[in-house]
């Protein structure tokens, strides 16, 4: 799945000294949040649309370089968009955020074939719940959460390592564990990226690389998200017989 496509190179874009008024920090603030939940409406809407067209799902899960070409482009997507964001319109931009989010549906149906769709809901929920608390704590709060996102970054790549040499030992233990560590990361980091995000605004004028940077924030945050699902779902999720 896209569990771990994450790339948190904040410092990829240049952006243009001077001062932003409030309201004008707080549209593109909102900005950031309104993509990330457009592009999980598409997400959810397409994953939906996918288990539910059998052709469509037989397509994808049958073949093998299909699915993983999928994974594939997914991956590609997010390093382009971070590293090519300088050179960009804020179109492409907001496009490529757009079609990475569509292809993330089509791999994420997999969970409605595999879990009771009550307990997909129930997990969705607690992760919206969560989440929101998360970020809004990260965007008020006063102190510097640099070092809780240092040790969340640290703890994603032991995460990575652990579930590939878990795919070889097929431990549910370990499974376990990784998961529940998973959700501590993933919470810390919703936190701190909610706060970088509001500080990277701080300095910037509103311009054309303002509205790209919304794009990559709201991209950031939607992986905090989707990562923090599956792994409530990986936990406590009902699967079907």
């Amino acid at each position: 799945m896209s569990d771990f496509n994450y790339n948190r190179d904040y410092n990829s874009a240049t952006y243009h000294s001077g001062e932003v008024s409030v309201a004008a920090e707080q549209t593109l603030i909102r900005n950031v949040y309104l993509w990330m939940c457009g592009a999980l409406a598409i997400t959810g809407l397409v994953a939906y649309y996918v288990s539910s067209n059998a052709p469509l799902q037989y397509a994808i899960f049958s073949n093998p370089v299909l699915f993983y070409g999928l994974l594939i482009g997914e991956f590609v997507l997010v390093i382009a968009l971070t590293a090519a964001i300088n050179k960009i319109s804020a179109l492409t931009a907001t496009l490529m955020f757009l079609v990475y989010s569509v292809i993330n549906g089509a791999t994420l149906s997999s969970i409605f074939l595999i879990y009771q769709i009550g307990t997909i809901a129930t997990a969705f929920f607690v992760t919206a719940g969560t989440f929101g608390a998360m970020a809004i704590y990260g965007s008020i709060t006063k102190t510097d959460l640099t070092k809780v996102g240092n040790i969340c970054i640290m703890g994603l790549f032991g995460i990575i390592i652990a579930s590939l040499v878990n795919i070889f030992l097929k431990n549910s233990a370990v499974e376990m564990i990784t998961s529940i560590i998973a959700v501590i990361v993933f919470v810390g980091l919703t936190a701190y990226d909610s706060q970088k995000i509001k500080q990277m605004f701080w300095n910037a004028e509103v311009n054309d690389t303002t509205q790209k940077f919304a794009v990559l924030g709201a991209l950031t945050l939607y992986l905090d998200f989707i990562n923090l699902f599956l792994q409530l779902l990986r936990l406590f999720g009902n699967r079907k017989n």
